[in-house]
C-alpha cells in the first residue's frame, strides 16, 4: 500500500513547495482526485485558492486550463463551438476550455446562470454536446471552482443543481503566525506555481484510482451513510435535505479518505471527517432556523452527535 500511495506523497510535497500549511485542505482536494469529484474552494480574496489549484494542475502531468469567469463569459466559451469554414465549405468544431484535465474555474459565481449550466453535463457525465454532437472529456477530468463568499454584489449564486455536483465544498482559513513568516519568505525566494514541475503521470493516478475501487465498506458503514441522509430529510429545522447523490458522494470520499490514510477498508471516523465537507453545501434550511441563528453547520454536527456510531470488526 505505501508502495501504491507514493506518487500521492510525491504531489502532496511537491504542492508545499509553494502552498504553506492548510494539510487538511490539501488532503481533501487529493481525497477528491482519487475517486474522481470536483471541489468548491469558497474563501476570501487572497488566501491562496488559485495558488493550490495550480499547484496541483503543475505537479500532475496533465493538460489543465483556467477559466476566468465574468459576466461577459458565454457558454460557448468553456463547451466550445463550431464555424463554418468558408475555404473548406465545411463546419470545424473548436473545443472548449472544458476540454483539459484540470479545470480551474475561477471566482465561478461572478457568470450568469446560462454559463454556469455549461459545465453541468462535464462535471456530471464528463462529455460535452456542441450542436448535438457529443464529445467525451479527456480523462482523468476533474473541476476546481473558486469563489468569494464575501463579496456578493455583481454575483450569481451557484443553484442546487450545480452545488450538487461538487463533490465537496472546503474553505482555507487564515494562515497561522508561522505559516505566514513561510509564506513570506517563499515570496522573496520567488517560488511560484509555474516553477513546479510533474511529479505523478496520469498512468500511475488511474493505478490509484484503480485501488480505491477496491476498498470495502461493510453492511454497518453503509447503514450509517444511510442514517445521516434519512437524519437530514427528517429533521425539522432543515428544508433541503441530503438526496441520494449526496449519500454516494459521501461513501466515494470516504472510501477515497480510507484508501489516502493507507487502508482498504472505511473506519466511521472516515466517513464523519468527510461529513462536513461533503454534505454542509448540500444542505438547506427552513426560515425559521436561520431566524434562530442556525447554521447548516450547527445543524449537521448536531445530527452526528446524536447518531448511534457502528462498531466493525
Amino acid at each position: 500500500m505505501s508502495d501504491l500511495l507514493a506518487p500521492i506523497h510525491r504531489l502532496k510535497e511537491n504542492i508545499q513547495q509553494v502552498f504553506v500549511g492548510k494539510d487538511d485542505a490539501v488532503d481533501l482536494i487529493l481525497t477528491a482526485l482519487i475517486c474522481g469529484g470536483h471541489v468548491l474552494i469558497e474563501d476570501v480574496p487572497g488566501l491562496g485558492k488559485t495558488t493550490l489549484v495550480s499547484s496541483l494542475a503543475k505537479s500532475l502531468g496533465c493538460s489543465f486550463a483556467r477559466i476566468q469567469f465574468t459576466p461577459d463569459v458565454m457558454p460557448a466559451d468553456v463547451t466550445g463551438y463550431t464555424l463554418f469554414n468558408m475555404a473548406t465549405g465545411e463546419k470545424e468544431v473548436h473545443m472548449g476550455a472544458v476540454m483539459h484535465q484540470i479545470i480551474l474555474a475561477d471566482e465561478i459565481n461572478r457568470t450568469g446562470p446560462k454559463t454556469q449550466s455549461s459545465l453541468l453535463e462535464a462535471m456530471q457525465e464528463r462529455q460535452v454536446t456542441i450542436d448535438g454532437a457529443t464529445y467525451p472529456l479527456p480523462s482523468p477530468f476533474m473541476v476546481l471552482a473558486t469563489q468569494n463568499p464575501s463579496e456578493l454584489a455583481g454575483t450569481f449564486p451557484l443553484p442546487e443543481a450545480q452545488l450538487d455536483r461538487f463533490l465537496m465544498r472546503i474553505s482555507l482559513g487564515y494562515p497561522s503566525r508561522a505559516e505566514e513568516r513561510q509564506i513570506l519568505e517563499r515570496g522573496m525566494q520567488q517560488m511560484e506555481p509555474k516553477k513546479l514541475n510533474s511529479v505523478v503521470t496520469a498512468e500511475e493516478l488511474f493505478a490509484i484510482q484503480e485501488e480505491y475501487h477496491k476498498v470495502r465498506c461493510t453492511q454497518p458503514i453503509l447503514d450509517y451513510i444511510i442514517n445521516i441522509a434519512e437524519a437530514t430529510r427528517h429533521n425539522d429545522q432543515i428544508a433541503l435535505g441530503i438526496s441520494p447523490r449526496g449519500s454516494l458522494a459521501l461513501l466515494n470520499a470516504s472510501r477515497a479518505y480510507a484508501l489516502l490514510q493507507g487502508r482498504d477498508f472505511v473506519q466511521p471516523d472516515d466517513v464523519q471527517k468527510m461529513t462536513e465537507p461533503v454534505l454542509l453545501h448540500r444542505i438547506q434550511l427552513k426560515s425559521q432556523a436561520v431566524f434562530k441563528q442556525q447554521t447548516p453547520l450547527m445543524v449537521l454536527r448536531s445530527i452526528i452527535r446524536d447518531l448511534r456510531v457502528p462498531a466493525i470488526s
